[in-house]
């Protein structure tokens, strides 16, 4: 679905922005608080209902929702002293969306969180309840929505029961999972996982099985899940995810048919239960994180965002593009002021257009509830593979292999003096595709507080990121007098430009070690060969000037042909997945997921974790030049550290809420935890210094 997106929303992106700020109707969802007892004794437990009833047709989403979504959260807001449990959560319901398959819950549906009194609370009087439920409520589209829940509680000096609740709460018990009565185990076969089922000889015979993991990506959730065997000895064959979670780790529901009665056990461990936020429990906030978004005002975002933009330029992604930049700036030296400002001025309009682009489709998607962040279009491998050919087809073009005029590449040469102005602007178009692999000092909290604010905040941030990328350029063009101190045109710039080719390959050849990661050995054979396709297109196209009126248009038609077929071939990868193991540190990494971070922290464990994306060349310089090297491997032994790794290359919705709920929009985001302790945030350049003064820190504060 998101790829789809993609696809329409670059169509009307700027139209659909607009749509953050819109909020759920009311006739969609309609919710409410409602309490299990009468009266609230002090020290005592008491049962709270959240109900949320859904217009026919549309859903909300289960703790784990699947392959899209976000599950409902309570922010509560109690008085001092009080404290809520951890949800639990009805059985859900398959809800599948064109090729996903999410987990949730239609019609209506009532989630129960246990409310801890205090022992000095006082009796006589009552107590206020209260807080801002928020939810994804979807149908063919998403929309979030927010609903403020209160009530008033009598303190008495028994807790008495509501006998008008009564049937309310029995109906909300029964819809939630139960032990199973028989014994189930989950173990691994070759490519599949299988729960088995050992019930006794006569039982009812069960079926319509399915099982909801509590990890996210522990399964493949769109996959079929099949009931095999007869009698008591069942399996249900599964197809594993990319979390590659252990069957012994592996919790979740079963529900089932049996007897013509549904049912739903719980099965297996389950993660460690975090407390919901509440306003005398706040949430924690990210330790040593100089520039969270959450301590921002709008102007302090604008100006690391600007500082941001600023040091892309120094960013090996964007290099290419400048390297391409500086050969035009000298044919410009000879050109008047004016139209030597107008070059800076179109450079800058494709930077600040691209980056709005960019930033409207993305504040469109995650308000349509996408779980997406920073360099998002590269989670597509479509996107990828159109960029390698893009950038192949630019340093073919340097080379001299082909002379197109600067039209394709936007590199302003030959070109008249309309579209000179025109491959400024496409250039700047093009820096700000390559920039986006890239996360520079300052832009990660600058980007978590855009897309954590109302469109036009957001679009306003975005916008001074892309006027710190084009600042450089922009000044150079508005003093136009130190282009004299470049050299003199000359037929030494098509030496230059023939050098300046090959950190335009490199990037490309870069592209393609990401799109390997993305999409495996058989998906990267194809893309290679569009790459060939898109060789051949130059060379047609090459030729077909050299050639009569018949061979022209003969050699063009060839061209336009094999780009066609290039394209084809960029396509077909949509849909293709494979894992992107990047470095792997040998005996102590363990893929992320929220289940596992929760267990170790339970056990007390210092946990490091690294989120990042084989797309990220921040992240894997970081990798390669700190988490490889030795003193910080044998640190992390030394001190039983466990070390979890993120793989954000391909779309993660439990990734994406862990970035957020640290105010990050993308990666690289590295974290220690000493157990339940608040979570300490390293910066985003690494050094081996930064790593092992990290962990150091949190044994120090475990003392």
């Amino acid at each position: 679905m998101l790829r789809l997106l993609l696809l329409v929303l670059l169509l009307a992106a700027p139209g659909l922005a607009a749509a953050q700020a819109g909020k759920a109707p009311k006739d969609l969802v309609r919710a409410r608080l409602v309490s299990e007892a009468a009266t609230l004794a002090p020290g005592q437990t008491v049962t709270l209902g959240l109900e949320l009833a859904m217009k026919p047709g549309w859903h909300v989403y289960w703790r784990n929702p699947g392959d899209s979504g976000l599950p409902p959260e309570m922010a509560w807001r109690l008085p001092e002293g009080f404290s809520v449990g951890a949800t639990q959560w009805p059985a859900p319901e398959r809800i599948p969306v064109q090729t996903l398959m999410n987990y949730g819950y239609e019609g209506k549906v009532t989630l129960l969180v246990p409310l801890q009194a205090p022992q000095n609370l006082s009796t006589g009087g009552t107590v206020p309840l209260a807080g801002t439920l928020s939810y994804l409520v979807c149908e063919e589209i998403c929309i979030p929505g927010s609903a403020e829940l209160a009530l008033d509680l009598p303190v008495g000096a028994t807790t008495e029961p509501d006998p008008a609740q009564a049937r309310f709460f029995a109906r909300a018990r029964a819809a939630l999972p139960e032990p199973a009565p028989f014994p189930v185990r989950a173990t691994r076969e070759g490519e599949t996982l299988a729960l088995h089922l050992d019930r006794p000889a006569g039982a009812p015979a069960l079926t319509n099985a399915a099982f909801f993991p509590y990890a996210e990506s522990a399964l493949d959730n769109a996959a079929e899940q099949t009931l095999e065997g007869e009698g008591g000895a069942l399996r249900l064959v599964l197809k594993p995810g990319d979390a590659k979670v252990a069957p012994d780790a592996l919790g979740g529901v079963l529900t089932v048919d049996e007897g013509g009665i549904r049912k739903a056990y719980a099965i297996g461990p389950e993660p460690a239960a975090v407390p919901a936020p509440t306003s005398a429990e706040p949430r924690p906030a990210p330790a040593a994180a100089p520039a969270d978004s959450e301590d921002l005002t709008l102007w302090s975002a604008a100006g690391l965002a600007l500082l941001g933009g600023l040091i892309l330029n120094l960013m090996p992604c964007v290099f290419p593009v400048l390297s391409i930049k500086v050969l035009s700036l000298v044919k410009q030296a000879g050109e008047t002021r004016a139209r030597v400002r107008l070059h800076g001025l179109a450079y800058t309009a494709g930077v600040l257009a691209s980056f709005l682009a960019l930033a409207g489709l993305l504040i469109a998607l995650k308000a349509g509830g996408a779980g997406i962040g920073w360099g998002f279009q590269l989670q597509s491998p479509v996107v990828v593979a159109l960029l390698a050919y893009g950038l192949f087809a630019v340093g073919l073009s340097l080379s001299g292999v082909v002379h197109v005029g600067g039209r394709l590449a936007g590199l302003g040469d030959g070109l008249t003096r309309r579209a000179g102005y025109q491959g400024s602007f496409f250039t700047g178009v093009l820096a700000t595709l390559v920039a986006t692999p890239c996360t520079a000092p300052f832009m990660g909290a600058a980007v978590g507080f855009a897309l954590t604010q109302g469109a036009g905040v957001g679009l306003l941030i975005f916008a001074c990121l892309g006027l710190g990328l084009a600042l450089p350029f922009l000044a150079l063009t508005a003093f136009p007098g130190a282009l004299s101190l470049l050299p003199r045109p000359g037929a030494w710039m098509e030496t230059v430009k023939g050098a300046l080719s090959f950190p335009v390959y490199a990037t490309a050849a870069w592209l393609i070690w990401v799109l390997a990661q993305q999409v495996g050995p058989d998906g990267l054979l194809g893309a290679l060969g569009g790459l060939v396709l898109v060789g051949f297109a130059a060379w047609a196209w090459e030729r077909a000037r050299e050639a009569g009126r018949l061979g022209t248009g003969f050699g063009r038609t060839t061209a336009v042909l094999a780009l066609a077929g290039a394209l084809g071939l960029a396509a077909a990868l949509d849909g293709q997945r494979a894992g992107a193991p990047g470095v792997r540190l040998a005996g102590i990494e363990e893929p992320f997921t929220q289940g596992r971070l929760d267990a170790l922290r339970a056990e007390g464990r210092t946990v490091f974790v690294d989120m990042t994306a084989a797309w990220c060349i921040t992240c894997q310089v970081n990798e390669r030049t700190v988490l490889a090297r030795e003193a910080v491997q044998a640190a992390f032994r030394a001190g039983s550290v466990a070390y979890l790794k993120g793989d954000w290359t391909n779309q993660n919705p439990e990734i994406t809420r862990l970035l957020e709920s640290h105010g990050r929009s993308g990666v690289p985001l590295y974290l220690v935890y000493k157990g339940r302790g608040e979570a300490r945030v390293l910066p985003q350049i690494l050094t081996e210094a930064v790593v092992l003064d990290g962990i150091k820190a949190e044994k120090l504060a475990a003392r």
